[in-house]
């Protein structure tokens, strides 16, 4: 069982890799996140709970960039917004695979 989810977690970092590689600066970084928190997953420093509890960050974040760009235009200010997200984020990730 946990060998069938490691294959479908690499699976789904890498499709979603690629897809992102020329989707910008803000899904890029979202990407680079989501294999920070895959790797957790996968070494054991993610427990389930705190798993799902930045995959509901990430997805809140992914929420707001597509609502930024619904308009066609980010401008600055959505930009700043999406950027401190992301700072939170990361620090979120970086606590709980090392606590």
């Amino acid at each position: 069982m946990k060998k069938i989810f490691l294959i479908m977690v690499s699976g789904i970092l890498i499709i979603g890799t690629v897809s992102t590689v020329f989707a910008g600066p803000f899904t890029w970084r979202e990407a680079r996140q989501q294999a920070r928190i895959y790797q957790g997953v996968q070494n054991g420093s993610l427990t389930a709970g705190e798993y799902q509890r930045l995959e509901r960050q990430q997805a809140g974040i992914e929420v707001n960039r597509q609502r930024a760009w619904s308009d066609g235009v980010m401008t600055p200010r959505e930009a700043g917004r999406l950027t401190r997200e992301q700072n939170r984020a990361s620090r979120h990730i970086w606590r709980a695979k090392h606590n």
